[in-house]
C-alpha cells in the first residue's frame, strides 16, 4: 500500500467515529419542564382553534342587492373581509357591486370574480365598481388577491 492509501484510510475511519459520536450527541433527547410543555402545547391547539373558527366558523352576512331599479346595486366594505360577504342578486339584470376598502392590508388591494372574468385593483378609500349580468342561477364566488379572503354572489 502507499502511504496516501494509508492516510485516506485512516481518515476516513476517524471520520466515521467523529460522525457515530456527532450522531448520538444530535440525537439525546433535551427535556423540559412538563408546565412548559403543557403552556406550549394548549397555545398551539388555541392558535389551531382561532384558524378554524377565522376560515370556517364566521358567521355569513347576507344582504338582498336594491334592486329597484334596471340595474341590482350593494356597497360591499373591504375591511377585515367583506361586509356583507353574501350578496342575492337576480339572473338576467346587470350587477353593480360597489367595493369600498377601508382596510390597508395587501391582500385586499385585489378583487376576483373568476366565474365573471372579472379582476380588479381596489384604492384605499374608494369606490370601485365591479359590473356584471349574471345570466345563470348558482352561487359565485368573490375573493381577495390571495384567495384568504372570500365572498359569495347568489344568483336566483
Amino acid at each position: 500500500m502507499t502511504m496516501s492509501a494509508i492516510l485516506l484510510l485512516t481518515s476516513s475511519v476517524h471520520a466515521r467515529e467523529d460522525n457515530s459520536i456527532n450522531s448520538q450527541q444530535a440525537l439525546r433527547s433535551i427535556e423540559q419542564p412538563l408546565s412548559r410543555k403543557v403552556i406550549i402545547t394548549l397555545a398551539g391547539i388555541g392558535l389551531i382553534g382561532t384558524e378554524l373558527w377565522w376560515f370556517l366558523g364566521k358567521s355569513r352576512q347576507v344582504q338582498q342587492a336594491d334592486s329597484s331599479t334596471e340595474i341590482q346595486t350593494q356597497t360591499i366594505i373591504v375591511d377585515g373581509g367583506y361586509q356583507p360577504d353574501t350578496v342575492v342578486v337576480q339572473a338576467g339584470k346587470p350587477v353593480h357591486l360597489r367595493f369600498q376598502r377601508q382596510d390597508s392590508n395587501s391582500c385586499l388591494d385585489q378583487i376576483l370574480l373568476p366565474d365573471f372574468g372579472v379582476q380588479l385593483h381596489l384604492t384605499m378609500n374608494e369606490i370601485t365598481t365591479v359590473k356584471f349580468t349574471p345570466t345563470e342561477p348558482g352561487e359565485y364566488a368573490f375573493t381577495c388577491g390571495m384567495q384568504m379572503f372570500r365572498g359569495t354572489v347568489v344568483v336566483q
